[in-house]
């Protein structure tokens, strides 16, 4: 154990990545009931409902969240509206293990518009370790076929899972730099609540595209209940707040690799309930991603 990290916090860390495998491997199993993004806009509304009895202040005119408008409609956009939806939809072409191992090339992204974006000074071994990652990343989308790299064609689900790893990026470093009052800023429930109110915005308006464009139906039954109900409860709300009081206790770099757990879960996951057994490949990949990024976050 490293220093802040004992097993209750380490238990704590261990939910999250648990809960979103769990949250994949619900989205490709219920593909077939509620469109994708329709899907993130009833997980994110029925949050909502459940948080309002804990957050409810937020939504009052003198709560400090009105004259932050504009960066909490961006926080939405991104963690709320974008970033769950391109997952829900990738799910419908690709499979949980896949996207999970893209996802979770997201620190080496992170590096990328951190440099680009936000002036983060990128070392020569945080390169080595970005380099690891795509090459992890390479392996999935090519399906461990080297050879065909060149010619590989991608399902549109491999491409809507690195949109979202964008987006989350994107949203991550909007995260380091707090400019929100402190009342929600060190309450989880409010700082979730203050992102909910424009991403729900922004989902439902998704949604509403997806209606208008696309043969979307809904077959209402008590396992879309249950779907729901567990990525409401699950991903949004218990691993949000797991997560946050695990970073607290032992810190964003330790917590990091905490994530990385989530396509081995997903491999278990899926092959426990959907048939889908894990290939050699997606060992390899998981092997370089972690090693990308284990090398660029070593001191």
């Amino acid at each position: 154990m490293t220093p802040g990290l004992n097993f209750r916090t380490a238990l704590l860390l261990v939910v999250p990545p648990l809960l979103w495998a769990g949250n994949a491997v619900v989205g490709r199993l219920v593909n077939q009931l509620v469109p994708p993004i329709t899907l993130n806009f009833l997980r994110w509304a029925l949050a909502f409902v459940i948080l309002l009895p804990l957050a409810g202040w937020v939504l009052r005119r003198g709560s400090g969240l009105w004259p932050h408008w504009r960066r909490f409609a961006v926080l939405g956009l991104l963690g709320v509206g974008a970033y769950n939806a391109l997952q829900y939809l990738a799910l419908q072409t690709s499979t949980p293990l896949n996207v999970t191992l893209v996802a979770a090339s997201t620190p080496v992204w992170m590096l990328g518009i951190g440099w680009l974006f936000f002036a983060q000074q990128v070392s020569r071994r945080q390169m080595l370790g970005a380099l690891l990652s795509i090459a992890g990343v390479l392996v999935v989308l090519s399906r461990g076929q080297w050879a065909l790299l060149a010619g590989v064609r991608l399902v549109p689900g491999d491409l809507y899972v690195l949109l979202a790893t964008m987006a989350w990026a994107f949203y991550s470093w909007l995260l380091s730099q707090p400019k929100e009052p402190t009342a929600i800023r060190n309450d989880w429930a409010a700082f979730l609540m203050a992102q909910m109110v424009f991403g729900l915005g922004w989902s439902g308006l998704f949604a509403a595209s997806e209606w208008a464009l696309t043969d979307a139906h809904i077959s209402w039954g008590w396992p879309l209940a249950a779907a729901l109900l567990y990525v409401a409860v699950g991903p949004a709300i218990l691993a949000y707040r797991c997560w946050g009081i695990g970073v607290l206790r032992a810190g964003p770099a330790v917590a990091g690799f905490f994530a990385n757990l989530t396509p081995l879960f997903a491999a278990l996951l899926s092959a426990a309930f959907l048939g889908e057994l894990p290939q050699a490949y997606h060992g390899m990949a998981f092997l370089l991603i972690v090693g990308g990024i284990v090398v660029s976050s070593r001191r």
